[in-house]
């Protein structure tokens, strides 16, 4: 049983990879299993991940194992200083329980994450000119904006205080945003108009004193014959 590589050093953060490669004689294709162990200052080793023959792969927080039989290989993922110590791989068969097989020690040496200097600053922000393209774009649109505003309202002023700006000029360069000027047109409101009488009392018509006719009787004497004359 080897493992390789003998030595790896990595900054935090990172992720180690150690492969162990096994090698048996007469391979009857009988189940085995592979430990990964790790050693802190010569202390005992702890067990930190367990892979059967015939699984592919398994995977926790921390370790990810992958088979590729005759070769096992380990993620150490999201290194921290802790985890630097001595790793090996142990093999364990089934059909003969009490033999062990380990392999060599490799060491993992574990760094600081590299600290980013104030003078480094700059280098990043000129790897990365779409930011300053963005906000140069942003800045001209703005200051666009704000001169096309200050146009439009000398142009208003001017206009409104009688100036020699013709009204035709601003309203065909303006016309998105200066509403068309008011006309107010005056109206007649016809009405009827009612004439009354005066409303007085009746005054009765006057009275004249009537007039008294007085009758007399004419008496004609009675005709006589007359007779002709022989």
């Amino acid at each position: 049983v080897t493992i390789s590589p003998a030595v790896l050093t990595l900054p935090e953060g990172d992720k180690a990879t150690f492969f162990c490669n096994i090698s048996m004689e007469n391979d009857s294709g009988s189940e085995y299993s592979l430990n990964w162990y790790k050693e802190t200052n010569h202390s005992q080793a702890q067990k930190t991940a367990e892979i059967s023959r015939y699984k592919p792969m398994t995977e926790t927080e921390k370790y990810r194992l992958i088979n590729h039989t005759p070769v096992f290989e380990i993620e150490i993922l999201n290194l921290h200083q802790n985890d630097s110590g001595s790793y090996y791989c142990g093999l364990i068969t089934f059909y003969e329980p009490d033999k062990v097989m380990e392999s060599k020690r490799a060491q993992l040496i574990v760094t600081a994450a590299p600290h980013v200097n104030a003078t480094d600053e700059p280098e990043m922000e000129e790897g990365n000119p779409s930011e300053h393209i963005k906000a140069m774009l942003l800045g001209i649109l703005l200051l666009a904006g704000v001169v096309v505003l200050l146009i439009f309202g000398y142009l208003t002023f001017t206009y409104r205080r009688g100036g020699m700006i013709p009204l035709e000029a601003t309203q065909t360069q303006f016309r998105t945003w200066e509403k068309p000027p008011e006309v107010f047109v005056s109206t007649v409101d016809y009405g009827v108009l009612e004439f009354q009488r005066d409303q007085h009392s009746p005054v009765p018509p006057k009275t004249q004193p009537v007039e008294q006719t007085e009758y007399a009787t004419i008496i004609f004497p009675e005709e006589k014959p007359v007779t002709p004359e022989r």
